[in-house]
């Protein structure tokens, strides 16, 4: 599994997602992330090796309690990967606008030639009689 699938992979998890935005706030130990959640001091290092396995977080060598450190460059890769996609969708979306507005250009254009009023007034409408 390549890297930014791991990241997701981990972020799929609620419990991992709160983990990463707590330490967004600064360092902890794997006590104090343990502290909100009813679960064992056990599961939450299966969380945090996960979230390690995948480069989101760091925990230095040497013996307990060891801080557990975000690791922005992660973030990094993701931002990369989801602007890249972001950008393909709004130059799509540019190219659907500019079709429509093109359109309705000549729709009001036609209209225009043939006398029509381009939008019914709102006496117009079956409804309102």
């Amino acid at each position: 599994m390549d890297t930014l699938s791991r990241v997701f992979a981990a972020l799929a998890d609620p419990t991992r997602r709160d983990m990463v935005a707590r330490l967004s706030e600064g360092d902890a130990t794997a006590s104090q992330l343990a502290e909100p959640y009813r679960m064992t001091l056990q599961a939450v290092y299966k969380h945090l090796r996960v979230l390690e396995d995948a480069g989101l977080v760091s925990r230095p060598p040497g013996p307990q309690p060891r801080p557990v450190r975000l690791e922005a460059q992660a973030f990094d890769l993701m931002d990369t990967w989801i602007e890249r996609h972001r950008a393909r969708a709004e130059r799509r979306y540019r190219r659907l606008d500019a079709v429509l507005t093109e359109i309705k250009g000549d729709e009001h254009e036609q209209d225009h030639r043939d006398g029509r009023r381009s939008r019914p007034e709102a006496s117009d409408h079956p409804d309102d009689a």
